[in-house]
């Protein structure tokens, strides 16, 4: 097991390495970020001071690790727009990005999995269909049209939800309805594929011949090894809900890391950019981590893979 947890902690380290040279020279290659921060009044004198007040004079390679460096101790620069602190910034913002992300999986998972063990249960009938449907629907709902909708519906008309804030916690219910909308497609095919494959093994025929109960066979034998690739697939619908989150909270108008993000962009606040790209970049390589380790527990012989 250990053998298996440092060749994972390996891989998740050159992953996150890899994220933060790319996020550091994407930015770089948006323009120069001198002649971003004076803006367009500035002359050629204020660009030059600016770029040497910044250290942006100095070779990229070295004001990427000097960035590296600062970061590893947590500290990831100063914000050109807002003046403050980076890490300051996201740590704010990152409890409604977090908060978000999980109440969308929340509801994935509660949706998808009765949804997915009732479609493998009924097999080939007319329900099975319905719910292959309904995922390929799911799966090409573009994601900012369909809040959009229920901000019509269920704000504006019903009155029953807020539409933008989260003020209150009923304001996390529609966006994260419509961040678990783009996860349900996924997780329902797969917990309806693994379940298939579980009724039809060995162990199952013999847990029916031992006069085990319905529930008992589909919850206890069937799921558990249908959950394997379930877990790795959630680890990484979160990180997509994370990563995703900044057009949901621009429609919402939620303030989180995602709005941050957008923020930034439209400002060339190119060191919360690209600090944001790392933060949330290394969480769903951390998520990834677990999910692996969670599979392992359940299934003892990836550990040798």
């Amino acid at each position: 097991m250990l053998q298996f947890i440092v060749r994972r902690l390996i891989v998740a380290l050159l992953v996150a390495a890899t994220v933060m040279v790319l996020a550091f020279i994407l930015t770089r290659l948006s323009g120069d970020l001198a002649t971003s921060i004076a803006g367009p009044g500035a002359t050629a004198g204020d660009i030059v001071a600016i770029r040497k007040a910044y250290g942006l004079d100095r070779p990229v390679i070295v004001q990427f690790f000097d960035w590296v460096g600062r970061a590893l101790t947590g500290d990831l620069g100063d914000s050109y727009f807002f003046k403050t602190r980076v890490a300051s910034l996201i740590g704010e913002r990152m409890p409604v990005t977090l908060t978000l992300g999980m109440t969308g999986l929340t509801i994935a998972l509660l949706v998808s999995l009765p949804l997915g063990i009732l479609a493998a249960v009924r097999e080939g009938t007319g329900f099975d269909r319905a719910v292959q449907l309904v995922t390929v629907i799911g799966q090409a709902m573009p994601s900012f049209w369909l809040g959009l909708i229920l901000m019509i519906v269920f704000g504006l008309q019903l009155g029953w939800l807020p539409t933008s804030g989260v003020d209150t916690w009923d304001g996390y219910i529609m966006p994260g309805v419509v961040l678990a909308f783009s996860s349900i497609p996924a997780l329902t095919r797969l917990t309806r594929a693994g379940m298939i494959q579980a009724m039809a093994s060995d162990y199952i025929r013999t847990a029916r011949a031992k006069g085990l109960s319905r529930a008992s066979i589909l919850l206890k034998h069937a799921l558990r090894n249908a959950a394997i690739p379930i877990v790795a697939i959630a680890a990484v619908q979160l990180g997509f809900m994370l990563g995703g989150s900044i057009v949901i909270e621009q429609v919402f108008a939620l303030h989180g890391v995602g709005f941050l993000a957008w923020e930034s962009i439209q400002k060339n606040d190119f060191p919360v950019v690209q600090s944001v790209v790392m933060v949330l970049a290394v969480i769903y390589v951390a998520l990834t981590m677990v999910a692996d380790l969670m599979n392992a527990v359940l299934d003892p012989r990836l550990r040798a893979g």
